[in-house]
């Protein structure tokens, strides 16, 4: 590998982990137009393993808009990003996926200061080089677990 690939490389890995944690803030802070924009044209999320929706990021971003009201308090920590990029002739190629594991305390309104629902699992990501940069062709949640007060699962 050439110094000018190793150089590219480092910098989509910079771009890519950029684009992961601008995903958790704009759902944290609930700014669905910055969450949109991570989204390549045809990109799509499932949320479907932690009780949500699969659809584009429009139909997600209306789906969260109205969840997350549920929980003035988010804080995604997203961790362990192992990142790989498909390759075309030994150079990095226009694809990334990364899958990284999340835990995400929330608080109900009026609760005091605690997180009292927090969950957590795994994203998959699969990114796309755009011309803009890099974004967000699908990402799929897998929530592995998940603790809640009782009144949040009652009926549930």
């Amino acid at each position: 590998m050439t110094q000018r690939v190793e150089l590219a490389t480092v910098l989509d890995r910079l771009a890519v982990d950029d684009l992961v944690t601008r995903y958790a803030v704009a759902v944290d802070d609930g700014d669905w137009a910055a969450y949109r924009a991570l989204f390549a044209p045809d990109g799509r999320a499932d949320y479907r393993a932690a009780g949500g929706v699969e659809g584009s990021a429009e139909e997600i971003a209306r789906w969260l808009t109205a969840t997350m009201e549920l929980f003035p308090m988010r804080q995604h920590l997203i961790v362990n990003r192992l990142v790989h990029f498909d390759s075309v002739d030994r150079e990095i190629g226009d694809a990334a996926h990364v899958r990284a594991d999340y835990v995400n305390p929330m608080r109900f309104p009026g609760e005091g200061t605690a997180p009292d629902f927090v969950c957590g699992g795994r994203y998959a990501f699969a990114l796309v080089r755009t011309a803009p940069g890099w974004r967000v062709r699908r990402v799929t949640v897998d929530e592995k677990w998940r603790r809640a007060p009782a009144r949040a699962t009652a009926g549930a």
